[in-house]
């Protein structure tokens, strides 16, 4: 898709982007995935359709799952991202040579949205919540977490990236590190109106293993204490060998695997210890 980024438009203003709304997956077995979110994530179940399963995560945040058509179709779909007026960012994008969709889709809850393609052809759907919430789940008490802080994906240019989402759609830099002091593995981006971020997952080669994939393309649940989340999901029947661990950002993490291999990552909200590679340079978010 070309995209033609060079000369902004300031006649349209962009409206806010808060947060992140939720994760697309794709799924080999439905039920599995069930088990995973539903029992052992502690997340409540909507069913949405024949093929698809949304799961709550709080009443602005999901993690949604459809049959895979076939076993090589990507896990990924798409990540979706929370504004305030889901037709003025669209005609800002449009105003700014993104090819947007024509209208905004209105669903039963009242909910307005619209998807894009980034530069590396990422699905991105952006997000205007009704008020009020119809909500049709109830809260529980032994979810993972209950806030989604971030969501990541593999970057191959990132530059091309950074004209759409930091250029245009205001992202700020947030932290950025890698495996080795002196080379950059993870570009973390904040949304311009919020904590919460998108993470680039860099120098992922196109012979990537499907698990190589899965842990690159993922989510974030945010948690105040490592150690009560990971004996919260233990205590809900997860029994994989993961154990807590210090990430090179300073944050405890722990990292759970769905059955398709998509990594879904429990973090805690602020560091415990200096990170890596550079500083923090926005606030962290909170529960």
């Amino acid at each position: 898709m070309a995209i033609n980024l060079f000369a902004r438009d300031h006649q349209v203003q962009r409206p806010k982007i808060t947060g992140v709304a939720e994760i697309d997956l794709r799924a080999d077995d439905l039920a599995a995935s069930k088990h995973f979110y539903g029992d052992e994530m502690g997340f409540p179940v909507q069913v949405t359709g024949a093929n698809s399963l949304r799961f709550r995560v709080n009443d602005r945040q999901y993690i949604s799952v459809t049959k895979a058509a076939n076993p090589a179709e990507p896990r990924l779909a798409s990540v979706a991202f929370i504004t305030t007026d889901a037709e003025a960012l669209r005609a800002y994008l449009a105003a700014n040579d993104i090819r947007v969709p024509t209208k905004v889709v209105k669903n039963a809850d009242g909910d307005r949205s619209f998807e894009v393609i980034d530069p590396e052809d990422h699905r991105v759907r952006f997000v205007q919540y009704a008020k009020p919430r119809n909500e049709k789940v109830q809260a529980q008490s032994h979810e993972l977490g209950k806030h989604m802080i971030h969501v990541g994906f593999i970057v191959h240019d990132q530059a091309a990236e950074d004209r759409f989402y930091k250029d245009l759609l205001g992202f700020r830099p947030y932290w950025h590190g890698g495996m080795k002091d002196n080379k950059t593995d993870w570009v973390s981006i904040q949304v311009p109106d919020g904590t919460d971020w998108l993470e680039y997952m860099l120098n992922i080669g196109p012979d990537a293993s499907h698990r190589t994939i899965g842990v690159m393309n993922h989510m974030a649940i945010g948690v105040g204490d490592i150690n009560a989340a990971f004996d919260r999901v233990k205590a809900n029947g997860w029994s994989g060998d993961s154990k807590p661990q210090l990430g090179r950002d300073g944050k405890w993490q722990l990292n759970l695997y769905d059955p398709d291999d998509t990594r879904v990552e429990a973090m805690e909200f602020k560091p415990k210890s200096e990170p890596c590679c550079s500083q923090f340079t926005a606030q962290h978010p909170g529960e």
